[in-house]
């Protein structure tokens, strides 16, 4: 018997039961009902960690959203991991179950979590639906700066060839700035607008784009834009990328990587556009200020 065939007799057991399946593969299962349920190789707990709101769906295009709520308990949410941001994008999905039978059971909701809010020892996080991906600009824009991000497969740089990256303990650190050592042998400002990243320790699996790169006293001093939302211990392993400003002259210069340069440094400013015919001054492409 399917769950329809099951919802057609008019007397039903029905629960919902969510899975949440964070980027660094941890796997949740919750359910409303009141004693576990198994299937998907996920045992799904009646406890508090999370409970959903109706779920808003319709036929065309726009966003499916619901919310979900829950109690920040140690073993499954907790508000250090929220702060941390692991929750972050998470991937929701949503079944209606047969809780006597859960061979039963339908795929309701499939989406992500968004906007988390938390006070009160509790949270309430925003599910996005998958047409929330249509959402977002596609395509390749005609512009000076490269488009690709470093090292993925547009930009075909690889940053695990020796005197790319690195990868040294944290050193003096208060979660914004690293003082890290063992850097010596890259350049002044190698690793600005490039990507740090926590390998090991409480931290594991968080990272922060580079500010700022700087030399004091021989050593690189490195600034996130952001802090790193976890405790960090000078002993922790991190890993650093280089950074790109996406100019034709750094992927020239820096990375010796011009044949994959994805922008178009010769496009004319809008100025130019505006340029009219004269022999008062040269119009170069230039600001006319």
């Amino acid at each position: 018997m399917t769950l329809r065939s099951h919802l057609s007799t008019g007397a039903t057991t029905i629960a919902r039961c969510w899975t949440v399946t964070r980027r660094d593969g941890l796997h949740l299962g919750f359910t409303d009902h009141d004693l576990p349920l198994a299937f998907e190789g996920l045992t799904f707990r009646p406890d508090a960690g999370m409970t959903a709101r109706a779920v808003v769906q319709g036929t065309g295009l726009s966003v499916d959203n619901s919310e979900a709520l829950g109690l920040l308990s140690s073993d499954a949410i907790t508000e250090a991991d929220i702060d941390a941001g692991r929750w972050d994008g998470a991937e929701v999905r949503l079944w209606h179950v047969n809780w006597a039978n859960p061979a039963e059971r339908e795929l309701r909701f499939r989406g992500t979590l968004g906007e988390i809010r938390r006070g009160g020892g509790a949270f309430q996080a925003e599910l996005r639906g998958l047409t929330e991906a249509l959402n977002r600009p596609t395509g390749r824009l005609y512009q000076p700066s490269c488009p690709a991000i470093l090292g993925d497969a547009a930009c075909g740089l690889d940053l695990s060839a020796p005197g790319m990256s690195a990868e040294v303990p944290a050193g003096d650190t208060d979660s914004r700035t690293f003082r890290p050592e063992g850097l010596a042998a890259f350049a002044p400002r190698w690793f600005e607008k490039g990507r740090l990243s926590v390998l090991t320790g409480q931290a594991q699996g968080l990272s922060g784009v580079v500010k700022l790169d700087r030399q004091q006293a021989g050593r690189h001093v490195l600034e996130l834009w952001s802090p790193i939302r976890a405790t960090l211990l000078p002993t922790d392993l991190v890993r650093l990328e280089p950074g790109c400003d996406k100019r034709d002259v750094t992927c020239r210069t820096k990375f010796a990587n011009m044949l994959n340069f994805r922008g178009f440094p010769h496009i004319p400013g809008e100025d130019w556009l505006l340029s009219v015919p004269g022999n008062a001054r040269a119009f170069d492409g230039g600001s006319l200020q």
